[in-house]
């Protein structure tokens, strides 16, 4: 990557995001020998796709090493990890999150002493300052943040062609799009909100437009009890989501389609792409090597001039307090963010390192996004400075009850200011 100073907003706060995550599984990947239990390393990941050629590297620098993974959906992931943690079963590394928007989070880990403090790696010190804030609870860092990544549309650059078709860059011309593309038997956007997880993407979208556009201290204004979800311009967003289903931005039945077939939609040009993050990218390319994938922001207004992008650190790795293995977890999070793990991770996915002078070159595919991040037209991930994981878990479940007709914006924005105002 080229050097440069990555604005604050663009990395600091905040969920979700970035959940890189598909169905499980369980490897064990090949490493000779491994030399009896201290040179086996247990890893929980919801880096599916990337991160199987990270320990394949990891092993290869370091022989007779031999690493235990298994890859789950987000969802299911932050279900289990919390028990495991407390049950003593958990793996010596695992994804977390940046943050407090989630049960996989730093404060949510780090708070009752489950994660390891990784203050005194070489490579802690190095992080931005923005960085540096998600990444730590109570002044220690406690996760390996490797990537940034960002929110927008993701679009099948062969199928958008064959429709004859151009991305939006307007909301006007986005509804146009979606209309068009419906017409033509393709819709624009794959949905795949069987997974929970996935509902908050075209909402954050489009909240970092419409809220965050006229004004980027909202957060602070939430923290100090002078703005809400219910009276501010996250009702607009919610408006302009259920405008986007009504006029068939969606393929049919989103709620029964879950994350791995909506990439299988976008990646096969039976919708021209999909809203999620840059991660995706990678995802798709292999479904269908051949491909052509761009991500673009999503437009929520009329002038393209106030469009704002979602976009921040991503999940990382920690490690187990109670690892059985500690000292290769830490060699293992400290390979991840060598400027040679980090860079292998980030082109696997399609992201950005959050480390300056890696040598890393950005995808073409993430053009716009880089350009994004440089302009200080970034917001963080929505949940990542919420005080607690309870707004986030409200949102999303709400969000499945809007699209199954049983709730109302209005319901969900009100219960997620009474989880707001509990605190933590």
């Amino acid at each position: 990557m080229k050097t440069r100073t990555l604005p604050a907003v663009a990395v600091a706060i905040a969920a979700t995001l970035a959940l890189v995550a598909c169905s499980g599984g369980t490897k064990a990947a090949s490493g000779g020998d491994s030399g009896g239990e201290s040179q086996t390393l247990s890893l929980a990941s919801v880096d599916q796709g990337s991160i199987e050629d990270v320990v394949k590297a990891f092993e290869a620098a370091n022989p007779g090493v031999k690493v235990n993974f298994t890859t789950a959906g987000a969802d299911q992931y932050q279900q289990q990890i919390r028990t495991q943690l407390s049950s003593g079963t958990a793996p010596d590394v695992m994804s977390v999150w940046p943050g407090n928007g989630n049960p996989g989070a730093i404060y949510v880990l780090a708070k009752p002493g489950y994660l390891l403090d990784l203050s005194d790696r070489p490579w802690a010190s190095k992080l931005p300052d923005a960085v540096k804030t998600v990444a730590q609870y109570d002044g220690k860092t406690y996760n390996g943040v490797f990537g940034l990544n960002g929110i927008g549309a993701v679009y099948n650059q062969q199928a958008l062609a064959k429709s004859g078709l151009t991305a939006p860059t307007t909301w006007t011309e986005l509804l146009s799009f979606c209309k068009a593309a419906a017409a033509k038997g393709t819709p624009a956007f794959a949905l795949g909100i069987q997974d929970n997880w996935v509902t908050q993407l075209v909402l954050y979208a489009l909240v970092a437009t419409t809220v965050y556009g006229p004004d980027r201290d909202f957060d602070k204004k939430m923290q100090a009890g002078q703005a809400t979800f219910a009276a501010s311009p996250w009702t607009t967003a919610m408006a302009k989501y259920q405008e986007m289903n009504a006029t068939g931005c969606f393929q049919k039945n989103p709620l029964g389609t879950n994350y791995e077939a909506s990439q299988t939609l976008a990646a096969s040009g039976k919708t021209l792409g999909l809203v999620q993050g840059n991660w995706v990218i990678a995802l798709l390319k292999g479904k269908n090597p051949s491909g052509t994938f761009t991500w673009k922001p999503l437009p929520a207004t009329d002038d393209p001039a106030t469009a704002m992008v979602p976009a921040a650190a991503g999940a990382g790795y920690g490690v187990n307090a109670k690892a059985k293995n500690k000292e290769l977890a830490l060699k293992f999070v400290d390979y991840v963010m060598s400027p040679e793990g980090m860079n292998l991770f980030v082109k696997k996915q399609g992201g950005l390192p959050t480390l300056p002078d890696t040598g890393f070159t950005p995808d073409p595919s993430l053009t716009e996004l880089s350009q994004f991040i440089t302009d200080d037209r970034t917001v963080p991930f929505m949940d990542q400075l919420w005080p607690n994981a309870k707004v986030q878990q409200t949102m999303l479940s709400g969000l499945q009850e809007i699209f199954s007709g049983q709730s109302t914006p209005e319901k969900v924005l009100t219960a997620m200011d009474t989880d707001y105002q509990a605190g933590t």
